[in-house]
């Protein structure tokens, strides 16, 4: 799974935790600062993190990112007599995320990012990556700062835009979210991920049938995606489909168990048989 792709799954559990449908499973939201990586999905670092300098040394200690986070940072350590300074702090950063230390690898590429001598859109990258590790760490509105950062140095990314958009669903700020997804799919139309999260967006500001278009569209593009089936079912319920929200949790049970996404759908199908309270 992809970094971005885990990302987009922490956003449909955060915003399934702030929808107000009576009854349904409601966990109290993050706090700032809050530690999410416990309760979701291991978040992997992208295969091949992009680079923001040469050297053969910097080269292989991103290669160890993966496999062997500790040896990556000690090998970070030894990096800035050989390949500069640049390229030990950023693999010294992601180590430290790899590591289970998101937010300290976040405030790394955050320092990074803002003094580094590299063009704008590897910059962009690093304030992109420091987005990512801030929402790792749970501290949402840092993580919205840092896309932000990115944003005004790579306007046109669709990835930036989708990154900052999770952080402004997670903040309760769904306008933002979808201007944001709404920019990413006339750069992208075919991102199915931006569809199901602009959904979610327009489901939190009322705009149930926005938000069922955009399901259909990504329903063309990815049928099985256990978030686009937990968003749909959020949608159906709220219209008052329950067999069809039952149809679709259930689905996503199947397809996605022991993950976020598949334990929210798990907790609305024993609320749901359980009915609505007293």
């Amino acid at each position: 799974m992809s970094l971005r792709a885990a990302l987009a799954g922490i956003a449909l559990f955060l915003a399934a935790m702030s929808h107000q449908n009576a009854g349904f499973a409601q966990p109290p939201p993050a706090e700032p600062g809050e530690d999410l990586s416990s309760s979701t999905e291991p978040l992997p670092l992208p295969p091949v993190p992009p680079r923001i300098a040469e050297g053969k040394g910097y080269g292989r200690c991103l290669d160890m990112l993966a496999t062997d986070p500790s040896g990556a940072d000690a090998l970070a350590a030894t990096l800035a007599a050989t390949d500069g300074a640049e390229a030990a702090e950023h693999c010294h950063a992601l180590a430290q995320v790899e590591l289970g230390n998101p937010a300290a690898g976040a405030a790394l590429l955050d320092r990074l990012a803002a003094t580094s001598s590299a063009p704008a859109v590897s910059r962009a990258v690093i304030y992109g990556q420091a987005d990512q590790a801030w929402t790792m760490a749970g501290n949402l509105a840092r993580a919205y700062a840092s896309a932000s950062q990115a944003l005004a140095l790579s306007p046109d990314d669709p990835d930036l835009l989708i990154d900052r958009a999770i952080a402004a669903l997670g903040l309760d700020n769904a306008a933002q979210a979808a201007d944001d997804l709404s920019h990413a799919l006339e750069l992208d139309p075919k991102r199915a991920d931006a569809l199901i999260l602009r959904a979610t967006a327009r489901r939190e500001a009322g705009r149930l049938d926005d938000a069922s278009r955009d399901i259909a569209a990504a329903d063309a593009l990815d049928p099985d995606n256990p978030d686009l089936l937990l968003e749909r079912g959020i949608i159906r319920q709220r219209r008052g489909d329950l067999a069809g929200a039952r149809a679709d949790w259930q689905h996503v049970a199947e397809l996605a168990p022991d993950t976020a996404t598949g334990d929210l759908a798990e907790q609305n199908l024993a609320l749901l048989q359980a009915g609505p309270r007293q």
